[in-house]
């Protein structure tokens, strides 16, 4: 009977740890927010966003690596928003912000002196986008999955510059995730 009590008091931890796992979505609006929210502010396999920026200085959001095509925190999160703005903004039926076709102005339009209003901007955004998808019917929703997965995957993407940035700059806290 001992033996049969330890062996429950073990396995308790196991079971708890196994109820706390949230299980993955099963329906195609699930995945999509899914990815969107962990590009955004749910900490997953990655960083999101909002935690690779946080406690940036305007300063450290305009440093560049040494290199001719190297971009800064800040350009990068100007990008990301930039994207996905102009993306919600077609979604919604909207008239997308003017694009030229030069993708690099996508990038320079970042300025130290924005980078409090662009983190703010960024992450209503990102909220933006998860209540678009989470208001949208199914047959818009199907039309569009495909968009939005690319938004989560080239999100995804950046975000990752954006923490190779600030691992050179040395300005990156591990404690936050990716060592």
């Amino acid at each position: 009977m001992k033996k049969l009590a330890v062996l429950l008091l073990l396995a308790l931890p196991i079971v708890s740890a196994a109820q706390d796992k949230k299980a993955p979505p099963t329906d195609l609006r699930g995945v999509l927010l899914e990815q969107l929210r962990t590009t955004h502010n749910q900490e997953d396999w990655f960083v999101p966003v909002s935690i690779a920026i946080d406690g940036l200085t305007a300063e450290q959001a305009q440093w560049k690596p040494a290199g001719k095509d190297a971009h800064s925190v800040g350009q990068l999160a100007y990008h990301i928003w930039y994207w996905d703005q102009r993306s919600l903004q077609e979604f919604k039926g909207e008239k997308p912000m003017a694009f030229d076709g030069n993708n690099n102005e996508t990038f320079d339009k970042f300025s130290a002196a924005e980078w409090d209003d662009l983190v703010k901007k960024l992450n209503q955004t990102l909220a933006d986008w998860e209540t678009a998808v989470e208001q949208a019917d199914d047959a818009k929703l199907a039309a569009k999955a495909s968009q939005i997965a690319h938004i989560g995957a080239h999100n995804a993407y950046h975000v990752g510059q954006i923490l190779y940035v600030r691992k050179l700059q040395g300005s990156w806290n591990p404690d936050k995730g990716v060592k």
